[in-house]
């Protein structure tokens, strides 16, 4: 049997040493074999400091975004090959689904994330402060990268999500990985990770894998790295509390299973969709990856009238669930993991059987094409505790199979309680149509909770449904849960980043963040910025505009044509009791004005104006107040061809500041604008 091989250093090599055999959950045969020696793990990790973290921190978010995608297009032409493997962890082609094109799914998701971030190495977070009366001393956010590794630990049930969803934001940041999977599926893992490494589409040093013992690793990294783990909670806890993490103050982001729960609102009476819906997810919960999510639903809490129907539905629901070999089409739900899953998930059944009765099990269980006792297979089984406040076993014991609980409430603050007994949980999801107890339900528990998805006839529609993370949403949750979060989005990217406050004046902070900053010197534009090509436009050049004298008559004109009569622009005898001296100025005639100002109106390089950021009006415009524009080069946001025959342009935001006669800014926005460049790079 070929043993795993690590990706370290640059090249693939085979462990000595003892090995453990891997085998296949379906029928226990053997497959791989995994070596249990060690790693020189600070030759590792200098190696993905020093080589895969230049490179990346060399690149752009955009580059790095646009990596990512050539990476997941490429991975999507290999599919086929993980599918094929992923039947021997006893996933059905579903199960594989979740975690094979759901992890590519991730890569997508975060190369188009990085149109949310500069085409810079840095980025720049919040707003300037202003720390002084004057104007002159300032402050700002900026983030980079950190010079050091993500190393992630990841669980056996999503070998190719797992690695996927936490590689697309460490690269996307701008960090290199170091992947250790666990044992039992590693074999998917290093099969993706084969593919990566022939695509050359990372720079070296960008993504290293380990395969087998990792228990020295963590003596090995430093205050620039980051760990993940997901895994038990127990684990977890005691990675956590490593001398060395705790030492250099490194960040260790822990997503453990929970004890996660389904409440059936107490509106959803059997025959209205709600109920259907309840039942159908409860049921897809515990069977899909055959109830081995770190998502999945353990606790179904339900209306105390309503415990009944929901048991004879269910065990309707689970009868039909049937189990085998993953790759006969007709099997809708394979084998745990592994022999030693089975064992220890039957342990737990054991354990919470002291505080529950068996209220569901099939004893007599069969398996198409495959042999119930040389595979890992166990049917679903569900559990019904009367006493769920008394008997708290069930929020404290998890079985990490096809099992769940069943537990009564009277009211829906009672389901909040049984909720948050679970000590933390990464996601719970209440099914009811009346938003009232959607509301309560939500902000009632949310403190416990890492994601809550209320499901409805309206949302089912389109819902992801109850166990499936999302890249563009946190992924983790409090106490029990781990305390950490998982992708989110540019949240996700923010972890790896180190943000730094700088301090000087608006003109420094502008040179620093490429960005322009209110107060910052404005050197006047030659020529005419709407005049200049994308590449030629500079951060803080300006148009000083010439000036207007607003009267009655812009008023009433603007009036007419905008339709908008409020009082305050209109009839001078209504203002009593207003802020307003007499009839003011519309405030969007404000900004028409300006616009006619600072615009040059003959084609040239700007291909069309598409909105306004941040508009706001700081002071009444009344007639007789002189005004003129100071039109600035904000910031400027290089734009990917979308094809051969897309003209090559750029996004400019361009500052407006509108000032009266007294040198006073009465309106203030940012403008949208595309602009097109000199040549076609």
């Amino acid at each position: 049997m070929r043993v795993l091989q690590h990706y370290i250093q640059g090249e693939w090599c085979t462990p000595n040493g003892h090995t453990q055999t891997l085998t296949n959950a379906i029928d226990g045969t053997p497959l791989f074999e995994i070596s249990t020696q060690g790693v020189d793990f600070h030759a590792v990790f200098q190696h993905a400091r020093t080589s895969g973290g230049a490179a990346l921190r060399k690149m752009t978010f955009h580059e790095r975004g646009r990596m990512l995608k050539a990476l997941a297009l490429y991975l999507n032409e290999k599919k086929a090959r993980y599918y094929e493997l992923s039947y021997f962890t006893g996933a059905t082609k579903i199960d594989s689904w979740i975690d094979i094109d759901g992890g590519i799914g991730n890569l997508f998701a975060y190369a188009s994330l990085r149109k949310q971030f500069p085409n810079e190495r840095y980025y720049v977070d919040g707003e300037m402060a202003k720390l002084s009366k004057n104007g002159t001393f300032a402050g700002h956010h900026i983030m980079v990268p950190k010079e050091g590794v993500a190393f992630h630990i990841n669980a056996f049930n999503f070998p190719i999500w797992g690695m996927l969803e936490k590689i697309a934001v460490n690269l996307l940041a701008g960090m290199p990985a170091v992947v250790k999977p666990a044992s039992i599926s590693g074999y998917l893992t290093e099969a993706v990770m084969q593919d990566i490494i022939a695509s050359k589409i990372l720079p070296e040093g960008a993504l290293q894998l380990i395969m087998g013992s990792a228990r020295e690793a963590l003596d090995h990294v430093k205050l620039q790295d980051v760990v993940t783990f997901t895994g038990s909670a127990s684990t977890g806890q005691s990675l956590k509390a490593h001398p060395n993490l705790i030492a250099n103050a490194i960040p260790f982001n822990l997503e453990a299973d929970s004890l996660n729960a389904c409440v059936l609102g107490s509106d959803a009476e059997p025959g209205t969709p709600e109920f259907d819906l309840f039942i159908k997810e409860v049921r897809k919960e515990m069977t899909v990856k055959c109830g081995q999510k770190c998502t999945a639903i353990r606790r179904i809490i339900v209306p105390h009238h309503l415990t009944e129907a929901v048991r004879e539905a269910l065990s309707k629901a689970l009868d039909q669930t049937t189990m085998g070999d993953p790759r006969n089409e007709k099997v809708r739900m394979g084998a745990l993991a592994s022999p030693s899953q089975k064992t220890d998930v039957l342990e737990k059944i054991q354990l919470l059987k002291s505080a529950s009765e068996i209220w569901y099990e099939n004893t007599n269980a069969s398996f198409i094409d495959a042999n119930g006792e040389t595979g890992a297979f166990l049917a679903p089984v569900v559990l019904f505790n009367p006493t769920p406040f008394k008997n708290i076993q069930s929020h404290e014991i998890e079985a990490f199979g096809p099992v769940a609980t069943i537990m009564p409430y009277q009211n829906i603050d009672e389901a909040i309680e049984l909720v948050k007994l679970g000590k933390g949980s990464l996601v719970s999801s209440i099914v009811t149509f009346d938003n009232h107890i959607a509301k309560e339900f939500a902000i009632g528990s949310a403190s416990y909770l890492g994601r809550i998805l209320i499901l409805n006839r309206e949302s089912a529609v389109e819902s992801t449904g109850h166990g499936s993370p999302m890249p563009l949403l946190v992924h983790g949750g409090p106490g029990r849960a781990g305390g950490g979060e998982e992708m989110g989005g540019k949240r996700g990217v923010l972890h790896y980043l180190q943000r730094t406050a700088i301090q000087g004046t608006p003109t420094t902070l502008t040179h620093i963040t490429n960005v322009y900053q209110q107060g910052a010197a404005q050197r006047e534009a030659q020529p005419h910025l709407f005049r200049q090509h994308f590449e030629d436009l500079v951060i803080g050049d300006t148009v000083f505009t010439h000036k207007h004298t607003v009267s009655d008559a812009d008023i009433v004109n603007f009036a007419n044509v905008s339709g908008d009569n409020f009082y305050a622009h209109m009839d001078a005898t209504s203002l009593e009791g207003t802020i307003f001296e007499r009839r003011v100025a519309h405030g969007y005639f404000v900004m028409s004005k300006a616009a006619g100002l600072f615009v040059d109106p003959k084609k040239g390089p700007v291909l069309l104006n598409y909105g306004l950021e941040d508009c706001r009006f700081t002071k009444p415009v009344y007639p007789g107040m002189t005004i003129a524009v100071k039109f600035t080069v904000k910031e400027k946001v290089d734009q990917e061809k979308r094809n051969e025959e897309d003209i090559p342009k750029g996004i400019v935001k361009f500052f407006v500041d509108v000032y009266d006669e007294t040198g006073e800014t009465v309106a203030l926005a940012t403008i949208l604008t595309m602009v097109k460049k000199r040549n076609d790079t």
